[in-house]
């Protein structure tokens, strides 16, 4: 563990480590750039290649000036990963700023932590005619974030101490294969293989929708990143309801479900071991809450009359429920959700479906349902043990990849981080509530969908959204990415500096 009061050699640890990740995230930005050359964008191309040369200067300098072969510690690791995704986003904000689509820092900082958390909340101005080059630079954002910061940099650079320890550092402690390096490989080998599947299968369900050629193939492209990572970026501001195709909403769904199932399944499935996928806990949790959830939407959408049809009322309901429980975000009807169309019943299913999100170790957000599935678990197996006598031996267990037996310290864990969601949920409301003529139904959707990396909106989320109100979201949207813990040793350890530890 890091010692209480910290050293300039704690210090020099996590700079040199943190300018790694850095280094990596800069490189982020060069295919756009590429893009923007190519089409003649030369705003965007150069405001692309300042963010490239800037971040790179920096990740670059902190190797050089704090090089140092002293061990990598998880207390260690977890400052950097927090501060990874501080200034990182903070660096990647650069070239959205220079677009000229963002009133200042702030806006530009919210979007670019939007997007590499993949929540897709956005405040750009006039985002249907944002340069090719720069729209395609927002979904990367969420390429690099929904598989992971130091993924990107295990994916790049394989040599060096610390990898692994960075990885387990930010909330990953699944190991798909032997070692973090042959898993990170691993995750961007699943990606890449759905980015082909997945563009094609959307370039063609767009052609048939009116957008032919290179276009539909950019639209897929981006469609793709967004629903995949499960960020919710468009390239239009009316989001999904821009296309009006019934065949794209239906390739994007099974995207968003892909994306919102964890890398170590898909791993089971790559391997041909298709039962994992009914035996787990985690995928069954999931299923029953979207199936659930689903239904009371229908049913609740059904009865206030909100959609004529059959059809439209299953598409609009099933799909926002997929997105908002998959912490996608898309939005079928138009760039917001409107609260007057919707009925309280079926807004209250999207609230709660956010809140709970996917499954651990994928590209979503929230709670998890194995965090749900475990807390639940814990309840009944109090109530088992109240009920029967005191002398009963009462043993839950559960299926995780393996049959493992319910102890204590997972309960607790999964308590503990349900506790702080829930906190941060109400406390991002009770800032709404504050700032703005918002009513709670509007306030609490928001602060959900901020905290739980969602993106979907009632239309608070606005570059005229009180400044206040905006670095809320901003904190939530970093907290429910890092789960809290990263962020509370980032904070510990700024209070050490602060009392003369260095």
């Amino acid at each position: 563990m890091m010692v209480v009061r910290p050293e300039r050699r704690d210090i020099r640890i996590i700079g040199y480590h943190l300018g790694r990740i850095l280094t990596g995230l800069s490189l982020i930005m060069l295919p756009a750039a590429l893009v923007g050359l190519a089409l003649g964008e030369w705003n965007s191309a150069t405001a692309l290649l300042t963010g490239v040369g800037i971040t790179l200067a920096i990740g670059q300098l902190a190797e050089w000036r704090l090089a140092t072969r002293s061990p990598l510690t998880l207390a260690h690791g977890t400052v950097v990963v927090a501060l990874a995704w501080l200034l990182g986003s903070l660096l990647a904000s650069i070239p959205i700023l220079l677009s000229g689509h963002v009133s200042g820092v702030l806006d530009a900082w919210f979007e670019a932590m939007s997007g590499l958390t993949t929540s897709g909340l956005t405040v750009v101005q006039d985002l249907d005619h944002l340069s090719y080059s720069m729209n395609l630079y927002r979904h990367l954002t969420h390429f690099a974030g929904g598989q992971g910061i130091v993924i990107v940099v295990l994916a790049l650079f394989a040599a060096g101490s610390g990898l692994g320890t960075l990885y387990a550092a930010e909330g990953r402690d699944e190991r798909v294969m032997p070692n973090v390096r042959r898993t990170a490989r691993f995750i961007f080998r699943v990606a890449l293989s759905y980015l082909v599947v997945g563009t094609v299968t959307l370039t063609i369900a767009l052609w048939a929708a009116g957008i032919p050629g290179w276009r539909g193939l950019w639209h897929a492209l981006n469609l793709f990143i967004a629903a995949f990572d499960t960020g919710g970026f468009t390239p239009m501001s009316t989001s999904i309801g821009y296309y009006h195709a019934p065949a794209v909403e239906a390739v994007l769904v099974v995207l968003m479900l892909a994306g919102t199932v964890s890398f170590a399944l898909h791993h089971q499935l790559w391997m041909g071991r298709y039962r994992a996928a009914s035996e787990t806990l985690e995928t069954r949790t999931l299923a029953v809450t979207i199936v659930a959830l689903t239904s009371v939407t229908l049913v609740a959408l059904a009865v206030a009359g909100s959609y004529l049809d059959a059809g439209g009322l299953v598409r609009k309901g099933a799909f926002t429920i997929v997105s908002a429980h998959s912490g996608t975000g898309f939005a079928v009807t138009s760039g917001t959700l409107l609260v007057s169309d919707w009925a309280p019943l079926a807004l209250a299913a999207v609230v709660v479906a956010m809140g709970l999100g996917g499954m651990a170790g994928s590209t979503a957000g929230g709670i998890k349902a194995i965090r749900v599935a475990v807390a639940t678990k814990g309840v009944l197996h109090d109530i088992r043990r109240l009920l029967l006598p005191e002398s009963a031996m009462v043993v839950t267990s559960y299926h995780a990849g393996r049959d493992t037996i319910l102890r204590d310290r997972e309960v607790r864990g999964a308590m503990t981080v349900l506790l702080l969601y829930l906190a941060t949920y109400l406390a991002g409301t009770a800032v709404a509530l504050v700032t703005g003529p918002w009513g709670v139904t509007e306030a609490l959707f928001e602060s959900v969908s901020a905290a739980a990396n969602v993106g979907l909106s009632v239309g608070i989320v606005t570059p005229e959204m009180p400044k206040v109100l905006q670095v809320t979201y901003l904190l939530q949207m970093w907290l429910g990415r890092l789960e809290f813990f990263a962020a509370f040793a980032l904070v510990g350890y700024a209070i050490s500096l602060a009392r003369g530890g260095a």
